[in-house]
């Protein structure tokens, strides 16, 4: 039999799912407490547990008169790891991943400029090894796997906490991107120049360099997902 904490998490993440992949629409009703805990084959303590955590990511909402509801979208936390993946698991939309984009071109050629100044042997090092597993990578989830460890050791080379701690957030639906982007070109490796490009500047301690890299290598990134979408059509 199931344990309390797998049943909780099954709760979870049905409700939350479906919220976030749109089959439960803002204003939608939930069952009341007794029916969706027959419905979800739980007790009702479980039950309540779980929609505790779906409200503190802002998914639902419990009014006296009316019972539980589905929250506009903008109330939802979009940075809570668990509503991230769901986004992403529900095939990311054009205007998601342009938001991503945007989040990627605010926080990471700030990052490489930081990384670039700050960065010790250690930190380059764990850059060069991620780059270079980038390069021994033979499929695609060895390149998205290495990828993702490349991107983490230049936030993690800013020796700013906030910056890793928002990394460590965001992983998910960067990480999707990234098989997003090697997915829709000829070769997954297109991107490696960019990658070691970075890692040059960064290790010539090259602000300016590290930046203009990372700028180039997101706005390829775009471009190349462009054309992946319009070939698709």
């Amino acid at each position: 039999m199931a344990n309390a904490r797998s049943l909780h998490g099954r709760v979870v993440e049905e409700i939350g799912a479906a919220i976030v992949g749109g089959t439960l629409r803002p204003g939608d009703a939930l069952p009341g407490e007794a029916q969706l805990a027959v419905q979800m084959s739980v007790s009702r303590t479980i039950l309540r547990e779980a929609l505790k955590v779906l409200a503190a990511k802002g998914l639902i909402e419990t009014r006296q008169k009316t019972g539980m509801r589905v929250r506009d979208a903008r109330h939802w936390n979009h940075l809570d790891p668990d509503v991230l993946a769901w986004r992403c698991e529900s095939m990311p939309t054009e205007d998601f991943v342009g938001k991503l984009v945007e989040m990627r071109e605010i926080i990471e050629p700030a990052a490489c400029m930081a990384a670039a100044r700050r960065r010790d042997s250690d930190q380059l090092q764990a850059i060069g090894e991620a780059l270079d597993a980038m390069e021994a990578a033979d499929d695609l989830e060895a390149w998205a796997e290495a990828d993702l460890r490349f991107h983490e050791a230049v936030l993690a080379a800013t020796n700013n906490e906030l910056l890793s701690s928002l990394f460590s957030v965001i992983e998910t639906a960067v990480a999707t991107f990234f098989v997003m982007s090697a997915r829709t070109a000829t070769n997954f490796k297109y991107s490696l120049p960019y990658h070691q490009a970075v890692y040059e500047a960064i290790r010539r301690r090259r602000p300016n360099e590290a930046a203009n890299a990372m700028r180039a290598m997101i706005e390829d990134s775009r471009a190349n997902m462009r054309k992946g979408r319009v070939a698709a059509k």
